[in-house]
């Protein structure tokens, strides 16, 4: 303390003087700095799956392969890595929030729940499974572009839901609904250049919502009793109408046949006579003779044995066997 005694006056240590840095060393030391961040900054890696988009001064310049590159350092080259190899997905209706042994599903009825052209309530869950096609495109030409992706996905999914009833919805119309949005979805990303090309669209999960779903499964459960119903009948008339009609088919070739056999047979008897006859006018008392001996021939064997004897003849009864069967077989006369 000195001078005025109302003042204080504080004496600090002075510090030590450092070490002295040589003016070439200090140039060294900044050259090398230098020159590390000019190589971290011209440098960059790509990796197999991507592609890289370089832009110089804020301007497309080029597009690069997987592989390490040049570029001009401080910000004069920018460059954009887009994976053009990978599968890239959009789920809708519902998020994954956690992949592990078991999956967490989040719902989101916002997107989920449509209308069909029926005028009936479906809940639609479906995945857009796209790649990359165009880097440039897919960087530069649409703002947003996942999430203008993504609304077109959406309107392109409520119109083809939209045109078609909810049974088709439900059940039978799931697979031409998959490939009708495919189609117009593709066609939209093609019209806005978004360098995107759709691989595949999958719904998920199709259902009525919660509030009528036990009346919606009561109907189906009563179309699928309807259906049974119907294959058992068609079955049976399977079974009895070809049956019938075989059996039908049968009576009426043997009624046929039969017919065909009368006639012919009444035709050749006809023509029989019609000969025999021409053949009598030719000679009557030959064929009446011949006509006697073959009916005679054809008779006396079914006549059983015969005996002749003379007219004349008397005293034979006790011979005779008249109480017998007939002799040999045959009876007597």
């Amino acid at each position: 303390m000195n001078g005025d005694p109302t003042k204080t006056v504080i004496n600090f240590p002075k510090m030590p003087k450092l070490p002295g840095i040589p003016t070439g060393g200090l140039k060294a030391v900044l050259l090398i700095i230098l020159a590390v961040i000019l190589l971290a900054t011209s440098i960059y890696q790509i990796e197999p799956e991507e592609v890289g988009v370089v832009l110089r001064l804020g301007k497309y310049s080029d597009t690069t392969e997987p592989g390490l590159h040049f570029k001009i350092p401080f910000g004069v080259d920018r460059v954009f890595k887009v994976a053009v190899q990978r599968q890239l997905k959009q789920e809708f209706g519902f998020r994954t929030t956690a992949v592990n042994v078991r999956s967490r599903v989040e719902r989101v009825p916002s997107e989920a729940d449509m209308l069909t052209g029926d005028l009936n309530a479906a809940v639609v869950e479906w995945v857009v499974q796209y790649r990359v096609t165009d880097a440039e495109a897919f960087l530069f030409n649409v703002r947003n572009v996942e999430e203008t992706f993504r609304d077109m996905t959406e309107a392109v999914m409520r119109q083809v839901v939209g045109d078609r009833t909810v049974n088709e919805v439900l059940t039978v119309g799931r697979s031409e609904i998959e490939n009708l949005v495919k189609i117009d979805l593709q066609t939209l990303s093609d019209q806005y250049e978004t360098g995107i090309r759709v691989d595949q669209v999958v719904l998920q999960d199709v259902n009525p919502p919660d509030p009528v779903k036990p009346s919606f499964n009561e109907v189906n459960q009563a179309e699928q009793e309807r259906e049974r119903l119907i294959n058992e009948a068609q079955s049976e008339y399977n079974k009895v109408v070809p049956r019938a009609q075989g059996e039908a088919r049968q009576t009426i070739q043997q009624a046929e046949g039969y017919a065909l056999n009368r006639v012919n047979h009444a035709e050749g008897n006809a023509a029989r006579f019609n000969s025999l006859y021409s053949e009598y006018r030719k000679a009557p008392e030959v064929t009446r003779k011949r006509i006697y001996l073959e009916t005679l021939a054809e008779a006396l064997p079914q006549a059983g044995s015969k005996i002749v004897v003379d007219s004349d003849l008397e005293g034979i009864l006790p011979l005779l066997n008249l109480t017998g069967g007939r002799p040999g077989g045959g009876g007597d006369e």
